[in-house]
């Protein structure tokens, strides 16, 4: 480590030269790689087990790489699964998660921050205390209201729960609330709208968080089974995490180096959006840490 490098740390170059400090220091770091090889074993292990034998799944003591390299495990298990379709099916689902929603969410947020609303406050504090009551419990009550809305088997009953998103609402206000408001009174006094003073001033300023939207967005719609699973009665709308769960995860025929090689083709698209957006996905854990 250089010196500079020690001066701009936490720790100095006269804190790194007592015993105590280094024996911490090191007990931490030893820490820090151990949560690493634990989180990265389940990924190598699956990653690994897809070019296994189903002979060497079974072996002890296992083995971490594979003795012998099967690549035909990709091809077999690419027949049990139509993952173009699910992808595709996938993507509809988030293009639809990510607009209509943040659209949504948008304009609720913004007019709790920057317009004049009566009992805004009163608003303000429902939507935080929504925050309180466990998924699980509202559940029944909106599959029974998209059912009556005849929105069962359609991708609509994705993206209008999507809309409802109180912890979506909340951090949009909190950053729109760190906005100067003059530049708002500006546009009014210049003749400017409410949705023009959203789209072309709340919008810009707001991408950071715009962004992180979209990422979470992205985390739940390729993660999510069992919503889809519920309001989807046609299997050709699938999405990804359905198509594996269906027909891969509860299948007693399918090899398990089979299942494993399918696993790490659906396993591989979010590890090369983490790669791709992982300043962004780090900021968006930050902001909605500090703020909210």
């Amino acid at each position: 480590m250089k010196k500079n490098d020690r001066e701009r740390s936490i720790l100095s170059t006269y804190d790194l030269q007592k015993p105590t400090v280094r024996l911490g220091y090191g007990v931490m770091l030893l820490g820090l790689l151990f949560l690493a090889l634990s989180m990265l074993y389940p990924f190598g292990t699956t990653i690994f087990s897809s070019f296994k034998t189903k002979q060497e799944i079974f072996t002890f003591p296992p083995s971490f790489l594979p003795k012998q390299w099967e690549w035909r495990n990709y091809a077999e298990g690419f027949q049990y699964v139509d993952l173009g379709r699910a992808f595709g099916n996938t993507l509809i689902l988030y293009a639809g998660n990510a607009m209509i929603p943040l659209l949504v969410v948008g304009f609720a947020a913004f007019s709790l921050s920057q317009m004049k609303l009566p009992f805004r406050k009163g608003f303000t504090f429902f939507f935080m205390s929504t925050l309180l009551i466990p998924s699980a419990t509202y559940l029944i009550p909106s599959f029974l209201n998209l059912q009556s809305l005849g929105l069962i088997d359609s991708y609509w009953a994705f993206w209008l729960p999507a809309g409802a998103n109180a912890f979506q609402i909340l951090l949009l206000k909190s950053f729109f609330d760190g906005i100067h408001k003059e530049l708002f009174e500006a546009a009014r006094i210049d003749g400017a709208s409410e949705i023009r003073c959203f789209f072309r001033l709340a919008v810009p300023l707001s991408l950071p968080v715009f962004s992180t939207l979209l990422i979470f967005a992205f985390t739940h719609t390729w993660n999510d089974w069992y919503w889809p699973s519920l309001v989807l009665t046609t299997q050709e709308k699938y999405p990804v995490a359905s198509v594996v769960y269906r027909n891969i995860i509860q299948s007693s025929i399918i090899p398990f180096n089979v299942k494993f090689s399918v696993l790490t083709a659906v396993m591989l698209p979010p590890l090369v959006f983490f790669l791709l957006f992982q300043k962004n996905i780090m900021a968006g854990l930050n902001l909605s840490g500090v703020k909210g």
